[in-house]
């Protein structure tokens, strides 16, 4: 197959195409190569040496594909018969999985109230641990009601326990803040480094 750079689809289609001519302008092939020679690797990863450019076309399209130039600061410049367009869809191909495989942190939430009474709370606390453990971040919520959100000390000293509880696998990512009538503070999985300690919570109007 002796590749050009034209693509008439529609749709979601197009979109692919659109991708797949961005990814061949970082190659030159066929035609878009102009030197008087080349190193040249056959369809087989067979080394066939140096030889004219003009040769090395014809070989390529004697076997109905084409010539990629693959080391072009080489001295000559490097080239393979290959399938372009295969591999351009190869290529796309593995960097979508690539993307799909970079982890994703989730983020699960605990809610609380004021001085939640220990049982319950050490479910809460267990769900928590699991989920860190797992690699996930935990955000700990505690809602006030009525005059509650003027004592905030009472759920910032909530939050320190908390944290102290799962200090073995946790790290302080966001410490305490004080919204309206949330007060919330954010975990993440331990990784090495010094934790933060919830000392104090910051206010927000």
């Amino acid at each position: 197959m002796w590749y050009h750079f034209y693509c008439f689809q529609a749709g979601n289609k197009r979109k692919e195409c659109e991708e797949k001519n961005i990814s061949a302008t970082e190659f030159r092939v066929n035609e878009t190569i102009r030197v008087k020679e080349v190193r040249l690797i056959g369809p087989k990863g067979e080394n066939l040496g140096v030889v004219p450019i003009e040769e090395a076309r014809r070989i390529a399209q004697g076997a109905d594909l084409d010539l990629v130039e693959i080391a072009p600061n080489a001295d000559p410049i490097v080239c393979r018969v290959m399938d372009f367009g295969k591999f351009l869809y190869e290529r796309t191909k593995k960097e979508r999985e690539a993307r799909k495989a970079q982890t994703k942190i989730e983020i699960k939430e605990i809610r609380l109230r004021p001085k939640t009474n220990e049982h319950h709370r050490s479910f809460k606390t267990r769900d928590a641990k699991r989920w860190l453990e797992s690699g996930m971040k935990v955000k700990v919520t505690i809602r006030f009601r009525g005059r509650e959100v003027t004592y905030p000390e009472i759920a910032l000293e909530d939050l320190k326990e908390i944290a102290t509880e799962l200090a073995d696998v946790s790290t302080i990512e966001q410490l305490p803040n004080l919204e309206g009538r949330v007060m919330s503070m954010v975990l993440t999985p331990n990784k090495i480094g010094k934790r933060k300690t919830p000392t104090g919570v910051a206010q927000q109007k």
